[in-house]
C-alpha cells in the first residue's frame, strides 16, 4: 500500500476537514483552527508513515499464513498424538517471514 498526501494530512491534522484533487490540497476547512500543513511537512509525514507501514510487512504476511492454519485442531491433535505439528508450522512461518 502506498501512503499518500491524504493519509499524511489526516495524521498531521486529524480533526481538519479538507479535500484533495489531483494530488493538491484544494480546500481547507479546519474547524479546530489547525494550520494547514506545509508541503514539506506533508512530504515528511508521507515518508514517516510509509516507513512504519513497510516495517510491519512481515507481520501482515505472517498473519495471512496463520489464518490458513486450523490452529485449534492442530493443537488438539498435537496434544492427543504427542506431536509438534502446530509448533513446527508456526516456526516455519516465522522463518519464512522474519521480523525486519
Amino acid at each position: 500500500m502506498a501512503i499518500g498526501k491524504f493519509e499524511a494530512i489526516q495524521s498531521l491534522t486529524p480533526n481538519a476537514s479538507f479535500g484533495i484533487a489531483e494530488g493538491d490540497v484544494i480546500s481547507w476547512k479546519d474547524y479546530n483552527e489547525d494550520t494547514q500543513p506545509t508541503d514539506t511537512a506533508i512530504t515528511n509525514e508521507v515518508t514517516r508513515l510509509q516507513n512504519i507501514y513497510d516495517a510491519k510487512d512481515y507481520s501482515r504476511k505472517r498473519k495471512a499464513k496463520y489464518d490458513l492454519l486450523n490452529q485449534d485442531e492442530m493443537r488438539y491433535d498435537d496434544l492427543k498424538n504427542s506431536t509438534t505439528a502446530w509448533v513446527d508450522a508456526i516456526d516455519a512461518i516465522k522463518l519464512e517471514f522474519p521480523k525486519g
